[in-house]
């Protein structure tokens, strides 16, 4: 849902069915809101889903073993990390001092 009520410019048309627009009306009244709100917030949350989907990849199980291995591997000590972890955060302690 647009939470900043920005306005909206763009206009989006679709045909349906009269027991989609029914079904679509009926679903928007029983949430308390627009048809246009409803299916705009829907369609968006979708299209988030589909989105992040694609974000994902697959790897066989020897890649994903090894994919493994490297994030547990340790990083190798280097001056610049050894002054980052001495460093403070903003809750008063260092990251050593934290465990990392």
């Amino acid at each position: 849902m647009d939470i900043q009520r920005n306005p909206k410019s763009q206009r989006i048309e679709v045909r349906a069915t009269p027991r989609q627009e029914a079904l679509l009306r009926e679903a928007a009244a029983a949430t308390d809101r627009t048809v246009t709100d409803f299916v705009l917030g829907t369609a968006v949350i979708e299209a988030e889903r589909v989105l992040a989907e694609r974000r994902w990849f697959t790897a066989s199980e020897d890649q994903l073993a090894e994919f493994e291995r490297l994030c547990d591997a340790p990083l190798p000590s280097t001056a610049k990390l050894e002054r980052l972890l001495a460093r403070p955060t903003p809750f008063g302690s260092t990251a050593e001092q934290l465990g990392a």
